[in-house]
């Protein structure tokens, strides 16, 4: 069976809405690497070297990340060698089962997962730079997790930025939760301590954490956030059980850059990425996953609630080239 039936069955078990939402959202993306994919094969009859350099280009292009698209590349000419693979139409397939595979990279579905305390209150701290969309991150969140039927507090850890605080709550007010907060300028552990006691007397599920985003001095955030895990480490034996890192697809190697740097200051165990329906350079998914060995666990896919979609590796790959998947049973 071919990798594009087998995907196609993979995600035919999932909603229908969920596998447009990742189709639509992917468009900007699939119909820019189509494009050149379709026209590459077009005039390349035959598979040579001359085909792979042309197709690294593409990559690159779509923002995979340099060492992915070294690996990808790799691995793709040893699979091709390996099938006997003549025709470049075939390398199409290819392509997606291997950006799979480089994304799993031997660990299983479950890395998606958003990790929750299942016997207690679940501690998710949330950081990022500001701009990328941290805050509404952060309302769409407590919304599909209180959909899910979970009691949601949201504390306002951001207090050195202006508006920082108003805009959460404007976001808490949507999603029907409350905010946690003092007044801006506070001490951000105080906020992130008082919003772990009223989670707890109130037997709350989750307590979603807001923080800073200034980047300028890596020694300052770095001490803020040790601080505030200290805080939630003492309070909660496991927590933070989430560090979800968010960042705004359309900033491409930017966005990589800024994964880097918070992992040298914290330890993130997850990516929000937003605006993933705004740019034609969806491939930093695969890059951050590949090069920083974090999994993408949301993806931002339009301005709705309901448009914060956890991530799937098999959605993704079916919205970057769905329009490719022409199975002769099909017709």
């Amino acid at each position: 069976m071919g990798f594009f039936k087998k995907l196609k069955d993979k995600i035919s078990s999932q909603t229908d809405q969920v596998t447009d939402k990742f189709k639509d959202g992917m468009a900007k993306t699939r119909d820019s690497f189509t494009t050149k994919v379709n026209d590459l094969v077009a005039r390349y009859r035959k598979v040579d070297e001359e085909f792979f350099e042309e197709l690294e280009e593409i990559l690159i292009s779509a923002d995979v990340g340099v060492e992915t698209v070294m690996t990808l590349i790799e691995e793709l000419e040893m699979e091709v060698k390996r099938r006997n693979i003549q025709e470049t139409e075939e390398v199409k397939e290819v392509i997606s089962e291997k950006l799979v595979e480089i994304y799993y990279d031997g660990d299983d579905e479950s890395i998606e997962k958003l990790n929750l305390n299942e016997d207690g209150l679940s501690v998710i701290l949330t950081v990022g730079v500001n701009g990328v969309g941290k805050t509404t991150t952060i309302g769409k969140l407590a919304h599909r997790l209180k959909e899910e039927g979970k009691t949601v507090l949201l504390a306002a850890g951001d207090t050195f930025r202006a508006g920082a605080i108003d805009q959460l709550e404007v976001w808490g007010e949507r999603a029907g939760v409350d905010v946690i907060k003092h007044s801006e300028g506070s001490d951000p552990a105080a906020v992130i301590y008082d919003g772990i006691q009223a989670a707890k007397s109130r037997g709350a599920d989750v307590l979603i954490c807001d923080t800073a985003g200034r980047l300028q001095n890596k020694v300052n955030l770095m001490n803020e956030l040790a601080k505030v895990k200290k805080v939630i480490s003492r309070e909660i034996d496991g927590a933070p059980h989430e560090t979800l890192l968010v960042l705004d697809a359309t900033t491409g190697q930017n966005a990589l850059s800024q994964a880097k740097t918070f992992k040298e200051v914290t330890d993130v165990s997850g990516i929000v990425l937003t605006k993933l329906d705004g740019t034609a350079r969806g491939g930093i998914v695969l890059a951050i996953r590949n090069e920083l060995d974090i999994p993408v666990k949301f993806v931002g896919l339009g301005e709705k609630m309901e448009d914060l979609q956890p991530f799937d590796a098999h959605q993704f790959v079916y919205g970057l080239f769905g329009d490719l998947m022409v199975e002769p049973s099909d017709e």
